[in-house]
């Protein structure tokens, strides 16, 4: 654990708490072998007035040992954050909202604009970003894009599952259950939770009814 011990403290002391758990998995994806492991090691931290992008590498010694880590950390808010709006004195101020979302495409980071994703799709810490092109590959949790992202455009229809409304084309039923259905027909249909049909049926405009 010496690696992770940095001034003569854990690196996971440096991270708020709800960070911890992500730092830790990315450095012991980076502790392995970095031609058999293709997952890009990085994630985003949350910070009110920030967007910032983590990138782990890992350092070795002539004989290839692990000697230790960088943490490289690049502020994106430009880049993918909408423009901030002036609050009122006294009042906090809230995370800041994602008009581009960072993804890895071979191995690199590119920014999908925000309205030209149809729908989001949890894996593990990470998330599918659906597009009309296909999925692409985000570093970030979807409980952090739930958090970032236009709550007028996005919603949470499922724990998995988070849906790009105005993308929309309709709704349909499969035993028992509701599912999403997107422009084109070669998008996969996406599951609603029984407690977030009536809610999405309102942000549809529909009356509401199974």
């Amino acid at each position: 654990m010496d690696e992770k011990r940095p001034f003569n403290k854990m690196v996971l002391s440096f991270h708020p708490e709800r960070s911890k758990h992500k730092v830790d998995f990315l450095l012991n994806q980076a502790s392995g072998c970095p031609v058999a492991n293709a997952t890009p090691m990085a994630m985003i931290i949350n910070i009110p007035e920030q967007v910032l992008l983590i990138k782990v590498t890992r350092l070795a010694d002539e004989a290839g040992v692990l000697s230790g880590f960088v943490l490289v950390f690049y502020d994106i808010t430009q880049v993918v954050a909408s423009p901030s709006e002036e609050l009122p004195a006294g009042q906090e101020s809230p995370l800041r909202r994602l008009a581009r979302i960072p993804c890895v495409v071979d191995h690199k980071t590119a920014f999908v604009e925000a309205t030209s994703v149809l729908f989001l799709e949890s894996e593990a810490h990470y998330t599918r970003v659906r597009t009309e092109e296909g999925f692409q590959f985000s570093n970030l949790s979807i409980s952090d894009l739930s958090a970032r992202l236009d709550p007028a455009l996005f919603m949470r229809v499922h724990r998995r599952f988070l849906v790009n409304v105005p993308a929309i084309a309709g709704l349909e039923r499969e035993a028992g259950k509701t599912l999403v259905r997107f422009r084109g027909e070669r998008h996969p249909l996406v599951p609603v939770s029984r407690t977030e049909v009536a809610a999405l049926r309102r942000a549809l405009g529909l009356k509401s009814g199974r």
